[in-house]
């Protein structure tokens, strides 16, 4: 066994979840965003930094945060107010709460004291 593994049960509940969405968010970016080439990288960027986070790697934690603030931050440039508007409330709601839980401040000591 190489000790490589897509889910860490050891780390905080913050860092667990959003390794989970990580890999939920993309996985469907993958899905439908293959047209666009920064939607691909982000949802490439995505799934790259939740396998990193659960093999405690620092390159996958700032992947993560990087590729969830492009998404916050390009779901909100395209859609500006409509952002809270049905269809995109559901994206953006799921979006930030990944970012959320990233920068909480239990994912950001974890990942000082523990990633290499």
């Amino acid at each position: 066994m190489n000790g490589n593994r897509f889910l860490n049960q050891s780390q905080p509940q913050t860092l667990y979840g959003a390794t989970m969405l990580c890999y939920i968010d993309g996985a469907f970016g993958l899905l439908y965003g293959a047209g666009a080439g920064l939607l691909m990288l982000i949802a490439i960027g995505l799934l790259a930094g939740g396998y990193g986070i659960a093999n405690e790697k620092r390159w996958g934690y700032v992947a993560a945060v990087v590729a969830a603030i492009l998404q916050v931050g390009l779901l909100v440039f395209f859609y500006r107010l409509r952002v809270f508007g049905f269809p995109q409330v559901m994206n953006f709601m799921f979006d930030a709460l990944l970012v959320g839980l990233l920068v909480h401040p239990m994912s950001r000591d974890y990942q000082r004291l523990w990633f290499r």
